[in-house]
């Protein structure tokens, strides 16, 4: 009875293992993933696509690049139409206002996959494998601070009709982090006796100062030191007010959310002006003729367009202008430094970057959550950040290191582990207005600085909680 029983066993595991179970030969077919972005070129993403089919043979991804001052707009079109994308960008600041679109992440997928087996005789068989993926804890170990804050949210995970109840759930992970530095035309330094440029604000207005030259008939600025201290012709004003908040300890938002940057921060005793307040003051000094710092007006051109032109000698940017700088200026003498602080004790960089998420219309979705995790993975995102000379999310010995080893990266890689973000409303267009409008008024007198600093409290506390 006993050989029988055997070889019973033997057929019948045969049977299910040749070519893999029927429900994971069911389980692998054809896959379309669409995949939008922004700032992402093409050949830069075919290597993340590449590398991820070579697992996956069975999916193809398209993807598709969008101008940025289009994305939104047809992003939000096409998911109010059911034709959106599987997998697309959001920006960190975004995040909360695209929860409701987003797919949180799964604790766990079950996806099919093709493998030989056998020693003499090779087969192929279609399994299953369980994959586990990044979850809240890990995100803080596997990336940096800043990307934990923003990627991580409360889900909650009630039914309808029931009592709700939260849980912290992954909204999607970013395949690079950017931060906010220094660039600086070299020829412009050096005609001003400059040796190398600032580490601190204090010598930064110092050498604004000796770099400006203003027309004594006309009052024209000929040359500027900074492109600094306006709203609307000042590249990313609000990042640059808000990194100017944080590094002189302006609580950005208290415990409940809402904004609180006219306060003075608790367990400070030493502060006895709210850090916001002056930081409002030192930023818009720059623009008003007042100011024996005077270096730029809301006259001038777009900041990035001066620096690119030779007019201005410190432009404040990111590592994505570095490619349009070099495209339109190729002959232009610059170099980039590290984002002036105001003490080596309380560093803050700012961070600027986007995130790869997954719709919650997504039909793959477990499929799109599975390339979103490969591709942000260090194994698989060191080639792509070869090749885009992006600044890494990781925090990876490996990466930073490597990056900090590379002149085109080394700045950026160099504030990484300090970077810090705080905007976490459901409208950051409105935010950012709030804080351009509280330049606007200090410069044309039309508030003093302290009510302009609490009107803008007041209208980001209304972008926080309205969408409008």
């Amino acid at each position: 009875m006993l050989v029988p029983l055997i070889v019973f066993v033997l057929l019948f595991t045969s049977a299910c293992s040749k070519g893999g179970t029927t429900e994971a030969k069911s389980a692998y077919k054809p896959v379309t993933l669409e995949w939008w972005s922004v700032w992402n070129d093409e050949a830069d993403a075919s290597l993340l696509i590449a590398a991820y089919r070579k697992v996956h043979p069975n999916v193809t991804i398209n993807y598709k690049k969008f101008r940025y001052e289009e994305y939104e707009r047809k992003l939000l079109e096409a998911l109010a139409e059911d034709r959106g994308p599987d997998v697309f960008s959001v920006h960190n600041t975004w995040m909360k206002r695209y929860q409701t679109k987003l797919s949180p992440e799964p604790t766990m997928i079950n996806l099919p996959y093709k493998t030989m087996v056998g020693t003499v005789k090779k087969e192929e068989v279609i399994e299953l494998r369980p994959s586990t993926l990044v979850n809240p804890n890990n995100v803080n170990k596997s990336f940096l601070d800043v990307v934990a804050d923003d990627v991580v949210m409360y889900y909650n995970t009630a039914k309808k009709g029931e009592k709700p109840t939260y849980e912290k759930k992954v909204y999607g992970l970013p395949l690079s982090v950017d931060t906010l530095a220094l660039y600086y035309n070299k020829d412009l330094i050096n005609n001003a006796g400059i040796i190398s440029p600032p580490a601190t604000w204090a010598e930064f207005q110092e050498q604004v100062k000796k770099i400006t030259k203003v027309d004594k008939e006309t009052g024209d600025i000929v040359v500027s030191g900074a492109a600094i201290g306006a709203a609307d012709n000042v590249m990313r004003s609000f990042d640059i007010l808000s990194l100017l908040m944080m590094q002189n300890l302006a609580p950005m938002v208290d415990d409940s959310g809402n904004a609180s940057f006219h306060k003075i921060p608790k367990g400070h005793p030493e502060i006895t002006i709210p850090p916001g307040l002056g930081a409002l003051e030192f930023y818009t000094q720059f623009a008003s003729p007042l100011y024996e710092g005077y270096c730029w007006n809301n006259k001038m051109p777009n900041s990035l367009e001066a620096f690119i032109k030779g007019k201005t000698a410190y432009f404040l940017g990111y590592a994505y202008n570095r490619a349009e700088i070099v495209s339109k200026a190729p002959k232009l003498n610059f170099g980039i430094a590290t984002v002036p602080q105001v003490s080596d004790a309380q560093k803050v960089n700012y961070a600027n970057y986007w995130v790869e998420s997954v719709s919650n219309k997504s039909k793959v979705s477990d499929y799109a959550w599975d390339f979103v995790n490969y591709i942000t993975q260090e194994a698989n995102v060191e080639k792509y950040l070869d090749q885009s000379k992006k600044p890494t999310a990781l925090r990876s010995t490996k990466l930073i290191n490597k990056q900090l080893a590379n002149p085109e990266t080394e700045v950026f890689a160099d504030q990484l582990l300090t970077a810090k973000s705080w905007y976490k409303g459901m409208n950051p267009a409105g935010a950012e207005q709030a804080f351009k409008e509280m330049i606007n008024v200090v410069l044309d007198g039309s508030l003093d600085s302290v009510k302009a600093l609490k009107q803008g409290v007041a209208k980001v506390d209304q972008s926080i909680y309205s969408k409008e």
